[in-house]
C-alpha cells in the first residue's frame, strides 16, 4: 500500500490508529492505564453536525436485558449483541458496508482491490463507485496498478470465498451518464465474472442520484492532458488550472425529476431482473420525498449521502457549504420499515450507532475505508471494523438491546435544534 494518502479535516490518525490495533484502539491508549485519569474532554466548537451534537442516553429500567437474561439463562454480556442484518437484499455479518469510490486517483490504484478483498474477507457489502469502466477500463487498463471493473469485483469474490463468506455480501455497481453510454450494466450482466455473483444474488446496480461532497454536481476528477485526451469522447473538460499539464474533467450530474426517477428504476427492475437495485441521493432539502419515491417504484435500498461524505475531488465551498448534514437528511427522512442506508463521516460506533437509532439500516465507510487499506493493505479494514464492532456492542448493550435493529431514536438526545425524527411507515 502507498501510505501516503491524507484526509484533512477528518480524523486521518485515528483511523490510522485502529487500522493498526484493531478492538484496542476503541479505548484510551494502554500506557496510561493505571496512571492515567481518563474523562470526558470538553466539547469543541459546534460544527453545526446534528449527529456530533446528538448524546446516546442509556436508560435505567431495561426491559429487552431481562428478555435475553432469560433467554440465555444467565446476566447478558455485550458480546452477546447481534450485528448481523440486511443490506439492500444482501445478509451482511456488520451494519457496514464500504460506499462508492470510483475513478478518482486515489481508489483507481491498488487501494480500490485491496479495499474489495478485505470487504470481502468481512463479509460485508462494496459499492464500486462511478466511471471506474470509462476511466480505468473492464478488464483490464493500460497501467498495471490501475484497478478495472472486473479486477475489483474479483478481487472481493475471491477473498469472500476463501473467508466462507459466500452467503454474505455483495458487489453494488453504480451507474452515471457516462457510465450508460459506455453500457456498464449491460457489459456486467452478462460477462462471466459476474455469473457467482447472478447465481448467489449478490448483485446490485445503483442508480447514482448524487453524492454529499457536491450535491447538484456531477463527478470532477483532475487528469494529466494524455488521460484526457484518450477520455475525450465520453467526458468534456475545462481549462481550469493554467497552462500547466493537468485539466478538470467533468461528468454530468445526470436530471431528474419524479417521474424520471420512477422509469428509470422500473427500467432498471425489467431490464436486469437478477440484479437488486440500489439509489444513490445526494443530501438533498427534499431528500424525504426522493427516497419514498424510489421505495414506492421497487428500490431495494436507498442510500443517504450526507454533506460531511465523500472520497472525490470537490470544489472548496461545496465541501463547506452545500448539502444537508447527514442528521439532518435522517430525522427528514425518519424512520420508514425501508432499507436507508447513510454514509458521511463515519469511521467510529458512536457515529454509526446514533445514524442506525435514526433508522439507517447500515452506514458506509468512505475515507474510513480508503485509508484504513492505505495503512495496512492486507488487514487495515479488518482491523476498523473489528474496532467498530466491539463499540456497537457496548453501545447497543449499553442502552438495553441485543440486536442492531432493535436500536431506535428513544436511544438518542437530540440538541434542541433539531426536530425528532418523523415516525412513519411507507406500505
Amino acid at each position: 500500500m502507498s501510505a501516503v494518502l491524507s484526509a484533512a479535516g477528518f480524523p486521518e490518525a485515528e483511523v490510522r490508529r485502529r487500522a493498526r490495533l484493531g478492538a484496542a484502539a476503541a479505548f484510551p491508549d494502554l500506557s496510561v492505564y493505571g496512571t492515567g485519569l481518563v474523562g470526558a474532554e470538553p466539547a469543541g466548537p459546534d460544527s453545526g453536525d446534528p449527529l456530533e451534537r446528538t448524546r446516546i442516553v442509556p436508560p435505567v429500567f431495561m426491559p429487552e436485558r431481562l428478555e435475553k437474561l432469560i433467554e440465555l439463562a444467565r446476566e447478558p454480556l455485550y458480546t452477546d449483541v447481534e450485528l448481523d442484518t440486511v443490506i439492500g437484499g444482501f445478509a451482511s455479518r456488520l451494519p457496514l458496508y464500504v460506499s462508492a469510490f470510483g475513478s478518482t486517483q486515489v481508489a483507481s490504484r491498488d487501494l480500490g482491490e485491496a479495499a474489495g478483498a478485505q470487504a470481502g474477507r468481512l463479509g460485508i457489502p462494496m459499492v464500486i463507485g462511478e466511471n471506474v469502466v470509462p476511466v480505468n477500463g473492464y478488464r483490464g487498463a493500460s497501467e498495471a496498478e490501475v484497478s478495472s471493473m472486473a479486477g475489483r469485483i474479483t478481487a472481493y469474490t475471491e477473498a469472500a470465498a476463501a473467508s466462507g463468506n459466500e452467503e454474505y455480501g455483495g458487489v453494488i455497481v453504480q451507474q452515471s451518464t457516462e457510465d450508460a453510454d459506455a453500457e456498464v450494466w449491460n457489459l456486467l450482466y452478462s460477462d462471466p465474472v459476474s455469473q457467482p455473483l447472478l447465481d448467489a444474488g449478490k448483485l446490485a446496480f445503483e442508480l447514482k442520484v448524487g453524492q454529499g461532497a457536491k450535491p447538484g454536481l456531477g463527478g470532477l476528477t483532475v487528469l494529466d492532458r494524455e488521460a484526457a485526451g484518450r477520455v475525450a469522447e465520453q467526458y468534456a473538460t475545462q481549462e481550469v488550472f493554467g497552462a500547466g499539464d493537468r485539466v478538470l474533467r467533468l461528468s454530468s450530474p445526470g436530471t431528474f425529476t419524479e417521474e424520471i426517477l420512477r422509469q428509470q428504476i422500473r427500467l432498471m427492475r425489467n431490464n436486469f431482473p437478477r440484479v437488486r437495485v440500489w439509489v444513490k441521493l445526494h443530501p438533498g432539502r427534499d431528500v424525504a420525498h426522493a427516497a419514498a419515491t424510489a421505495w414506492a417504484s421497487g428500490a431495494d435500498a436507498v442510500t443517504v449521502d450526507g454533506a460531511e461524505a465523500g472520497t472525490a475531488w470537490a470544489p472548496s465551498g461545496f465541501l463547506a457549504q452545500v448539502g444537508l448534514p447527514l442528521g439532518e437528511c435522517l430525522t427528514r427522512i425518519g424512520r420508514t420499515g425501508r432499507c436507508l442506508l447513510a454514509s458521511g463521516r463515519v469511521w467510529e460506533g458512536t457515529r454509526a450507532v446514533k445514524a442506525l437509532a435514526l433508522g439507517a439500516r447500515a452506514v458506509g465507510l468512505g475515507r474510513a475505508a480508503l485509508l484504513a487499506v492505505d495503512e495496512d493493505g492486507d488487514a487495515g479494514l479488518l482491523r476498523l471494523a473489528e474496532s467498530m464492532a466491539l463499540e456497537l456492542r457496548m453501545l447497543i448493550s449499553a442502552v438495553g438491546k441485543y440486536r442492531v435493529d432493535a436500536l431506535s431514536a428513544e436511544d438518542l438526545l437530540l440538541p434542541a435544534d433539531v426536530r425528532p425524527p418523523l415516525a412513519h411507515v411507507l406500505h
